[in-house]
């Protein structure tokens, strides 16, 4: 019955930390900006209201875009990099907004004290929060049912998270549903993975029954299926998949977005690539840019354009994936692999039209090639343009399987808005913070394939 107030506690502890951030706002706004401006400039109280009330919604989308709000789902780390994110975003946000209402340049040593101490409280206030959470939502007591692969990686997975998973037993479904319905009332929830439909059907309904929580790994044309648009005419229900990619108002959408984007970034990036592009030369004199062919919309191949992170002759023996502490990359390569910026001249790549910000990564050929032969259906994340960006980056990582990989962008392509690629360009934002991101596959694979 508890579970029920865990989004209570969530909400709960969100309206305090935005109360708190907006109070701080407040104070500085009444008595340190307030006095800086023209009696002809001072606002009544409305006036004043409106714009804390508009730092409230600057760090409530912020916030709410990052995940930050997620405090028992998300782990810790994430929870306060978002919030941190959050506050630093809306305090330049609110910045520019206080210098129009003054309509002049006033100094922002009080909004940047003002933020210190806002991530002074959003730190121990998070952990506090956490930990309670922990406490009165212990991790979940799991039964994994398989089918017919070892469901060893997806359980070293969700290991990854003990403070909210734990993995009690594992069983086989060819033990028939006499001995597994029994051992599933033992637990507080099932994971069903890679099971045969008929028999993932069956389970489902049962635990729906038995109002028993259910994680499912899902197959190609269930993600298919969540794209689907819901038919009414008659009273069967139907789903309609359309399966086109985007329509012609989204494809215009996009491709505006892509220009401007592109542009503007071209314009900010350009000091950030003079930089780096006399650092790699100075390193070993080699060439500055590293051009392959890589595979976009409809699988058309063009040439992308990188900062060259690795020696002159990295793929002498044969094109491989950067492994992890992999010898081929130089010293300026290991920094902007790091921070994404050997991805800068992609820009470049978006201008042209040969990609979009937001999209499934360009594989190369010859791995797409291999990644078909094992998965035939790699190539339906093919009907749209490659990004520089895309849902598999920000919810994945670089040594993502290739299935999951496919699940990811698929997932994009059947679920694209433009709000989703807004989202997905913040999130890009937050993940120049996270290393694992970044992880290379194991020494011992030339491509994402185990």
């Amino acid at each position: 019955m508890k579970d029920k107030y865990k989004h209570l506690l969530n909400f709960t502890a969100n309206i305090i930390s935005l109360a708190v951030e907006a109070a701080m706002f407040g104070w500085v706004w009444y008595m340190l900006y307030i006095p800086m401006l023209d009696k002809a400039n001072t606002f009544f109280n409305r006036g004043n209201w409106a714009v804390i009330g508009m730092y409230v919604l600057f760090v409530f989308f912020f916030t709410k875009i990052f995940g930050g709000y997620r405090i028992g789902y998300m782990r810790i780390s994430d929870i306060i990099l978002s919030q941190i994110l959050a506050v630093i975003l809306a305090m330049i946000v609110a910045y520019f907004e206080i210098c129009l209402v003054a309509n002049d340049y006033l100094p922002p040593q009080p909004l940047l004290l003002m933020t210190v101490t806002e991530i002074i409280f959003i730190v121990p206030w998070v952990v506090l929060v956490r930990k309670a959470y922990t406490r009165l939502y212990p991790p979940r007591q799991m039964l994994v049912i398989y089918g017919n692969y070892s469901p060893d990686d997806l359980i070293a997975k969700i290991n990854t998270r003990k403070d909210k998973y734990n993995i009690c037993a594992a069983e086989s479904y060819r033990i028939g549903y006499e001995k597994l319905y029994p051992m599933i009332q033992k637990y507080n929830a099932v994971v069903l993975c890679d099971l045969p439909s008929e028999v993932r059907n069956q389970i489902m309904k049962y635990c729906y029954q038995e109002s028993i929580r259910t994680y499912v790994t899902p197959k190609i044309s269930d993600i298919l299926f969540r794209g689907a648009d819901d038919i009414h005419l008659f009273d069967t229900p139907l789903y309609l998949s359309r399966n086109q990619g985007l329509g012609i108002v989204d494809l215009f959408v996009k491709r505006l977005m892509d220009i401007v984007i592109s542009l503007i970034g071209i314009v900010i990036a350009s000091p950030f690539m003079i930089v780096i592009a006399l650092c790699i030369k100075l390193y070993d004199h080699g060439p500055v840019l590293y051009k392959q062919e890589r595979l976009t919309k409809d699988g058309e191949p063009f040439m992308i354009y990188k900062f060259r992170s690795m020696t002159t002759h990295s793929e002498d023996a044969g094109a491989r994936l950067a492994a992890k502490e992999d010898a081929r990359i130089t010293p300026v390569g290991r920094v902007i692999r790091a921070i994404h910026f050997d991805e800068l001249p992609q820009l470049f790549n978006i201008l042209k039209g040969e990609m979009s910000v937001v999209g499934p990564r360009p594989e190369r050929q010859i791995i797409a090639d291999q990644y078909t032969e094992e998965i035939p259906e790699f190539v339906l994340r093919l009907k749209v343009k490659a990004g520089l960006t895309g849902y598999a980056q920000v919810y994945g990582k670089y040594n993502t399987t290739p299935y999951d990989k496919l699940k990811l962008d698929l997932t994009y392509i059947e679920n694209y808005s433009v709000w989703m690629d807004i989202k997905i360009l913040f999130l890009t934002f937050k993940i120049l913070f996270q290393k694992e991101n970044t992880e290379g596959v194991d020494q011992d694979q030339t491509t994402a394939i185990k």
